[in-house]
């Protein structure tokens, strides 16, 4: 079945929220309102720059989505630093990041608290984008496909068919992330479509057929066409070249299937 492309822009920790505001207005002047009928283009700012790109969004009508990079397990109370679910559906998020390398090397987030946090966003609504992906030494040994399967399981462990259903899996291998290094069109494909068979049997299969399946590593507007051309790649969780207004307007007009007049 035909999937609708999904560019999300996972800034990360840059841009202040004046920034922000400027950033989302370029995209929107490079890229024309047409591509946005084939292609769902998402922006994940820090928490800091939510309400702004909120703004801007809703009160120029632009038909762009937005959500966080991460969310809290818990509901709310004495949790100093965390941000509830709650809070972002309050403030019109769509999607959570939850899983991403980053928060799994720097912050120990294990394959449990990941499926905590995407129930977490299920209970409000929230559509949790659901990281995974491989170390360089896991790639090289070969070993790369039954990592990311035993990690996808365990990140929706506890999810049922109609929450997964409302979830979008980003493939991240994590030796592509920031590196310039990208794998290729069909080491994407490979595991996408092994993920996708994991979630077919974790669902069923007209579930796992409509499930979006991305992949993140060093995604730019030189390689996004290639790895969307594989039947498995769904759209592409975008770091750097997110932070890049015409590049990201190109790469998202690319994935909608024409480039920037």
């Amino acid at each position: 079945m035909a999937r609708t492309p999904l560019i999300a822009g996972n800034w990360k920790m840059n841009l202040n929220h004046l920034e922000a505001i400027a950033l989302v207005q370029k995209v929107a002047f490079a890229l024309p309102e047409k591509y946005l009928e084939k292609v769902d283009v998402a922006f994940i700012p820090p928490f800091t720059d939510i309400r702004g790109v909120q703004i801007v969004i809703e009160g120029d009508k632009l038909g762009f989505a937005y959500g966080a990079q991460d969310v809290s397990v818990h509901a709310s109370g004495a949790y100093t630093g965390e941000v509830s679910a709650s809070m972002l559906a309050k403030l019109g998020c769509t999607y959570v990041v939850v899983g991403h390398s980053e928060r799994r090397d720097y912050h120990a987030e294990t394959d449990q608290l990941v499926a905590q946090k995407a129930a977490a966003c299920h209970e409000h609504g929230l559509v949790p984008i659901v990281c995974v992906g491989e170390k360089l030494d896991v790639r090289e040994a070969g070993d790369h496909v039954d990592f990311v399967v035993s990690q996808l399981k365990g990140s929706l462990e506890g999810l049922t068919t109609e929450q997964l259903a409302d979830t979008v899996i980003a493939y991240e291998p994590v030796w592509a992330i920031g590196t310039g290094k990208t794998a290729s069109a069909a080491d994407a494909q490979e595991v996408c479509g092994a993920i996708r068979s994991a979630l077919a049997e974790l669902a069923d299969a007209e579930t796992a057929e409509k499930m979006r399946v991305l992949y993140g590593g060093s995604v730019n507007a030189s390689n996004v066409g290639e790895l969307l051309e594989q039947p498995d790649v769904d759209g592409g969780l975008v770091g750097g070249a997110s932070l890049k207004p015409d590049e990201f307007a190109q790469l998202s007009a690319i994935a909608a299937g024409g480039p920037l007049p």
